[in-house]
């Protein structure tokens, strides 16, 4: 518990039983989630001002403990009253401004030991569930002070001014991610972009590939491979037929072996 190892070393001359002990960690509760006591007692006092130390007389009374807190942003003002009964101490916070009222009870046995008052470092026990219950139990139900936000510098994408690279090879998306939907290859803007793709993952290239040109193809043609056509009618609709030939032949588009091979005409290839 940062923090309260100083605060009960200012206090320790006033804390002579384990209540005291316990009393002096709740304080410190308080402190850490943003408010600062204004003083002891019911009505306020002269000369008041936000601390977080515990105020003078602040254990005066062993059986009721009452000090008032302030929020760090002034919005809130709480009345704490811890009651012992029996081995208990019963905290009753009350917020001022709204009215609202919360209550924990806390055996002190549970997180103190009373036989080393004077040594920090054994005196508590159990300090994460002390935490958890004042959080729980005082400072969720009436509201934790209101905190300024910090205002950090956006963070910018790392990519974002890089200049655009043809030749980058883009990241891999995991499993379950879209990919980037890639340009038609009919777009006249996807002019040129497969040949700048070494891997050929993208469309839009000078050299017309007739498989994948966007030009709508032919079906199987059953005449396909035989010189002249078949009669009308030769071969029933929707019926099953293996072309006579190789297919390709009479089909319409662009021819695969349009473009020669480089130096095809070199007499000495």
């Amino acid at each position: 518990m940062a923090g309260l190892e100083l605060l009960y070393a200012s206090a320790r001359a006033a804390i002579s039983c384990p209540q005291d002990a316990l009393f002096c960690g709740v304080h410190w509760e308080l402190v850490r989630h943003g408010y600062r006591c204004l003083g002891a007692g019911d009505q306020p006092g002269p000369d008041e001002r936000k601390s977080e130390l515990l105020p003078a007389g602040w254990e005066a009374n062993k059986e009721v403990y009452t000090l008032r807190y302030k929020s760090m942003d002034d919005a809130r003002e709480l009345l704490l009253k811890a009651i012992m009964v029996e081995d208990s101490m019963i905290l009753n916070v009350m917020d001022r401004s709204s009215q609202k009222v919360a209550d924990v009870t806390l055996a002190v046995a549970n997180y103190i030991e009373p036989e080393h008052l004077d040594d920090f470092h054994k005196v508590y026990k159990n300090t994460e569930e002390l935490r958890t219950r004042i959080a729980s139990g005082i400072i969720t139900p009436l509201g934790a002070p209101a905190e300024k936000a910090k205002k950090e510098p956006e963070k910018k994408d790392p990519d974002s001014h890089r200049d655009y690279d043809p030749l980058r090879i883009p990241p891999h998306h995991p499993a379950g991610m879209r990919a980037p939907t890639r340009p038609s290859p009919l777009s006249p803007f996807a002019v040129g972009g497969e040949d700048l793709d070494p891997l050929g993952r993208r469309s839009g290239g000078m050299i017309v590939d007739p498989l994948r040109s966007g030009f709508p193809q032919p079906g199987i043609d059953p005449s396909s491979g035989i010189p002249g056509r078949l009669p009308p009618g030769a071969v029933p609709p929707g019926a099953r037929f293996d072309p006579f030939g190789p297919l390709g032949a009479g089909r319409s588009g662009p021819d695969p072996d349009h473009l020669p091979p480089p130096g095809y005409d070199d007499m000495f290839m």
